[in-house]
C-alpha cells in the first residue's frame, strides 16, 4: 500500500509496485457491475480473464457530484467501456501486466491507498466533502497520483476548483509545461491538441461550452513530483471509449491512448 514518500526513488517504486500488485489482485467490489444504475454501459460483458492476478489496475474514483441522476451518475459517465478498452492499449503497448477490469475506488474506503493510480471523470460536477477532501490530500502525498479529465469551460472549471481547494488549500494549479517528463516518459508528447468528445460527431465542434482552448494543468508536491494531472477542455475517456468506432478521427485517440499511458508510467516512476 502507499506508505508516506521516502527519499529513496528505489523505495519509491518498491511502494507503488507492490501497491498495484496487491490491489490488482483483490476482487472484493472490484469493478462496475456493483453500480449498475451509476454507470453509462451497464450492459458491458465481464471479460474472461477478469479474475487474473496482475500488476495494474486502472482504478476509477466514484465520488460524490452536484449531477446525481438516471440514466447514470457523473463518476459513471463512459463506465465500463472506456476503461477497458484503454486498458487493452495498456495490454498492447507496453510490458504492463494490466488487469482487464476496472476497479471502483472510494474515498471513503482505506483501501484508497492501495491504488498508486485513480482517475476521475466529469469532475466540473464533482462535490467531495471536507473529510473525502482531506483523504484525498492524504493519498497524493503519500504518493498517489490522479488523472482528472472530460471537463469543459469556465463554470465547471470553478466547481472542479472549488473542490480542490478544500483538498490543496496552499498548492497552487499551474500549467504543465510541455517539457515536463511526464509528457515524455514513453511517448514524447510535446506537441498536443484538443481531444473531443463525441458530440464533435454532431457539433463539428472540438470544443465544449466555452472550453476553447485546451489546458493541462497540475498539482506538485514539494519535491516537483506531479501529484494531480488535469485534462481540461478536453476529452480523452471519450477517446478511449470511441476508439472502436471509424467515425471517432484515429488522431484524438491516439493521443488519449498515449497520454493515459505516460500518466501510469510516469506515477510508477516519480
Amino acid at each position: 500500500m502507499l506508505a508516506r514518500r521516502n527519499h529513496s526513488l528505489v523505495l519509491v517504486l518498491c511502494c507503488v509496485s507492490s501497491a498495484a500488485l496487491w490491489g490488482a489482485g483483490h476482487f472484493l467490489n472490484r469493478g462496475v457491475e456493483d453500480y449498475p444504475d451509476e454507470i453509462e454501459h451497464p450492459e458491458s460483458q465481464i471479460p474472461p480473464d477478469a479474475d487474473e492476478r496482475t500488476e495494474f489496475a486502472f482504478a476509477r474514483l466514484r465520488y460524490p457530484s452536484t449531477y446525481e441522476a438516471a440514466p447514470f451518475y457523473s463518476w459513471g459517465i463512459d463506465a465500463p467501456k472506456a476503461d477497458r478498452q484503454f486498458v487493452q492499449g495498456v495490454r498492447r503497448l507496453t510490458r504492463i501486466h494490466t488487469r482487464s477490469v476496472e476497479q471502483v475506488v472510494s474515498l471513503t474506503d482505506d483501501r484508497i491507498y492501495d491504488w498508486p493510480w485513480i482517475y476521475a471523470v466529469e469532475v466540473g460536477h464533482w462535490n467531495l466533502p471536507v473529510d473525502q477532501a482531506a483523504r484525498l490530500r492524504e493519498y497524493l502525498l503519500r504518493g498517489g497520483f490522479l488523472m482528472v479529465d472530460d471537463f469543459h469551460g469556465t463554470r465547471e472549471w470553478e466547481v472542479f476548483m472549488e473542490t480542490m481547494r478544500r483538498v490543496f488549500p496552499d498548492r497552487e494549479v499551474t500549467d504543465i509545461e510541455s517539457t515536463d517528463a511526464v509528457f515524455h516518459v514513453l511517448y514524447d508528447l510535446g506537441q498536443k491538441f484538443q481531444v473531443p468528445g463525441i458530440q464533435y460527431w454532431y457539433s463539428g465542434r472540438i470544443y465544449e461550452k466555452d472550453g476553447v482552448e485546451p489546458h493541462w494543468r497540475g498539482i506538485y508536491d514539494d519535491r516537483g513530483r506531479l501529484m494531480v494531472a488535469i485534462c481540461h477542455n478536453q476529452d480523452n475517456g471519450d477517446a478511449w471509449e470511441w476508439a472502436d468506432h471509424p467515425k471517432y478521427p484515429e488522431k484524438y485517440a491516439s493521443q488519449a491512448y498515449r497520454m493515459g499511458i505516460d500518466f501510469i508510467i510516469y506515477a510508477f516512476t516519480h
